[in-house]
């Protein structure tokens, strides 16, 4: 048996340009994720100033923005992960802490964000890996399980010689 000609296409490689960009944007956030999960930070006071709130068909999302002081460090206009419209009043404060992401930080009970970036990381390694999982499939011997399709030149391999008994 031959093997089949490896060849990776224009869309195999837009795929994995796409794979890419999503294992950089998880990798930028995966320290901060991983920080606010555990709890880990700058620890201070948020002060609620304001609530933001989109509207999307079937519910809201709201963000309480406001200002984060730990010691020397002041942090205007920061929004406070997971506040919801009835989280907090104006002027209102609350013990938050920092992990370094920009524009936000976090209540003691940290977030779950990690699971995203975990699940945008494995995707990402899927699409870029999605050239090397061609090549190997094209490299197998034709005929072999999940070679490709058989081509009319070839005969089939699991086909024994017919008799008069088959169908």
């Amino acid at each position: 048996m031959r093997p089949s000609t490896a060849r990776v296409g224009a869309f195999d490689l837009v795929i994995a340009a796409g794979g890419l960009i999503l294992l950089l944007l998880a990798v930028q956030n995966l320290g901060p994720a991983l920080a606010a999960f555990r709890g880990d930070g700058a620890w201070g006071t948020f002060t609620a100033h304001r609530v933001e709130c989109v509207q999307h068909p079937g519910h809201e999302q709201c963000t309480w923005l406001g200002e984060f002081r730990a010691g020397r460090t002041v942090r205007p206009e920061v929004a406070f992960y997971g506040g919801e419209r009835g989280s907090f009043t104006p002027g209102q404060a609350a013990r938050a802490f920092d992990t370094g992401r920009r524009g936000h930080v976090y209540g003691p009970g940290g977030s779950n964000e990690w699971i995203a970036v975990a699940l945008l990381m494995l995707a990402g390694l899927g699409l870029a890996s999605r050239p090397l999982w061609r090549l190997r499939r094209a490299r197998r011997p034709v005929g072999e399980p999940g070679a490709g399709p058989r081509t009319d030149a070839e005969p089939p391999t699991d086909a024994g010689p017919r008799t008069d008994a088959d169908p």
